[in-house]
């Protein structure tokens, strides 16, 4: 993983001390300003094999609720993000609903009848082919042996942001991940981290890692203690109001009591298996690009008109990377 010289410099602007940055612009671009102003080399497609379409019932007032979903790149989560297209194609999700909406924290789908001692009904039996996942695959680890060895010198010298939950913490093809680095450049951890919006696999107690037929998603503070703990598969790219406005649940944990609050999915399906017309196109703006390490100084550093004092740093989780629709000439 090679960054480029504006990664390297957004870096560097996140972590040093305000006093040591250059005196601020006066009415500066905001973040926003900088992500329209970028041109469209500085965007990247989202392949439509990367995104699910989750189609929830419609609103009491009748409106459409679909959410996006992109999900997880190589190398991270792999065999969950395989059992969630296997889960999709073989029309599991479909009929299954939203069971939990706890304040602050997650909103939770599957089956409600799997593992429930109050179920109303049998539990859907998973279809045939899924990957059996452990533990040690919420982590990605590259050695010092071999090809790797340059990765691991590279990656060593140039934290990006200061974090409570890693070593570091960075971006990797658009995605926020944390960074430990072990036995001085022998080994080195990455793992994507829980953000707002960012999408993980339920389970059960340790050793049971979860196959992907249960999800959530993040609609709070971030919650990173449960980074490495729990396998993270995506993100939502669109429609996380129809998720985080949701009703919370007044059971244990916020699960819903009454089986009428649950919230149905009619479908979830891989926007590369829809007809073309209707499969939907996103990217985001490379966190390669010199347009990101602009976006992310100034994330960092406000310093348009409405801000007085520039915070001189930011979470990894505050930096949230642009991602848009696209669509095509002729719509």
């Amino acid at each position: 993983m090679i960054r480029t010289a504006a990664s390297a410099l957004a870096a560097l602007a996140l972590t040093l001390p305000l006093a040591a940055q250059e005196a601020p612009a006066p009415n500066a671009a905001s973040p926003g300003e900088i992500v329209a102003a970028a041109t469209p080399q500085d965007w990247t497609r989202i392949a439509p094999d990367d995104l699910l379409v989750m189609v929830l019932a419609p609103a009491a007032d009748g409106t459409a609720r679909d959410v996006v979903i992109q999900l997880m790149p190589p190398p991270f989560s792999q065999g969950w993000v395989d059992n969630i297209r296997t889960l999709a194609r073989a029309g599991w999700y479909d009929g299954i609903s939203i069971n939990r909406v706890q304040d602050n924290y997650v909103v939770q789908w599957g089956d409600p009848n799997h593992d429930n001692p109050e179920a109303d009904g049998p539990a859907k039996p998973l279809p045939e082919g899924l990957r059996v996942m452990e533990e040690g695959d919420y982590v990605h680890v590259i050695r010092a042996a071999g090809p790797d060895e340059d990765n691991i010198i590279l990656w060593h010298p140039k934290p990006d942001l200061v974090d409570s939950y890693a070593g570091s913490a960075t971006f990797d093809k658009g995605w926020p991940i944390g960074i430990e680095i072990a036995d001085r450049t022998k080994v080195l951890r990455r793992w994507p981290v829980h953000c707002y919006g960012m999408v993980g696999v339920g389970r059960g107690y340790s050793p049971d890692a979860g196959s992907g037929a249960e999800l959530y998603t993040v609609i709070g503070h971030a919650p990173r203690h449960l980074d490495r703990n729990i396998a993270l598969v995506g993100r939502v790219v669109e429609g996380i109001e129809h998720l985080s406005s949701l009703p919370r649940g007044k059971g244990a944990l916020g699960f819903y009591e009454d089986p009428a609050k649950r919230i149905p999915i009619r479908s979830i399906r891989i926007a590369s298996d829809l007809p073309a017309s209707e499969q939907p196109r996103f990217e985001y703006l490379s966190t390669e690009s010199e347009a990101f390490g602009r976006y992310a100084e100034a994330r960092a550093n406000r310093r348009d008109p409405f801000f007085i004092a520039p915070a001189g740093g930011a979470d990894i989780c505050n930096i949230p990377v642009p991602v848009r629709r696209v669509i095509p000439a002729g719509e």
